[in-house]
């Protein structure tokens, strides 16, 4: 579940909650209780970090992208030009 954020436009109060997508935003600040709440937008709650999902799950254990063969004529037609 995400975690959203709100701030209250009347007093400024800002908070934040775990909720479902589907559940319905809040309204009532529980700071001065005017129905003032709105959503914030904020980065997200996680980070993708790494080589990619792809590189560990799916790919054929023994075969890579590039041979080392193939990095070193890329490599020699670089410096050729």
């Amino acid at each position: 579940m995400p975690i959203y954020e709100y701030q209250c436009l009347a007093c400024g109060h800002e908070l934040e909650k775990l909720q479902k997508i589907s559940d319905t935003p809040l309204v009532d600040c529980p700071d001065c209780q005017e129905p003032e709440l709105k959503k914030k937008i904020s980065a997200a709650g996680f980070r993708l970090k790494g080589t990619g999902w792809y590189e560990t799950d799916f790919k054929n254990k023994g075969s890579k992208s590039t041979t080392p063969k193939e990095s070193t004529k890329t490599e020699s037609k670089a410096t050729d030009s």
